[in-house]
């Protein structure tokens, strides 16, 4: 056993009693979106955007991180743009190049 795990030990155990000697976890971090927001995102991303509005031609992570932010309120990282859309049912699909 390391020197500082059970000093940690021993002042856990003299804070809070033999409770104390249980790892706590927390809840984990708090969801930015509410309810309702995340059908909306899908209704969003479900439509072809409007190139005059949107100033894109066809979704990416970047574009909708833009229209996430206006319209939501909320600013999410771009890969994680990708992952909530994934949540979302949305797959990756990207067309062939010619």
């Amino acid at each position: 056993m390391d020197q500082q795990t059970l000093c940690d030990w021993v002042h856990r155990f003299n804070a809070s009693g033999p409770e104390g000697r249980f790892d706590h976890s927390t809840d984990g971090q708090k969801l930015r979106l509410s309810a309702e927001q995340p059908a909306e995102l899908a209704k969003i991303a479900g439509a072809s955007p409007d190139c005059e509005r949107d100033g894109v031609m066809r979704w990416r992570r970047l574009g909708l991180k833009r229209v996430i932010k206006g319209c939501l309120g909320v600013n999410f990282h771009e890969r994680y743009v990708g992952t909530l859309l994934e949540k979302l049912g949305f797959s990756h699909i990207s067309t062939r190049p010619r």
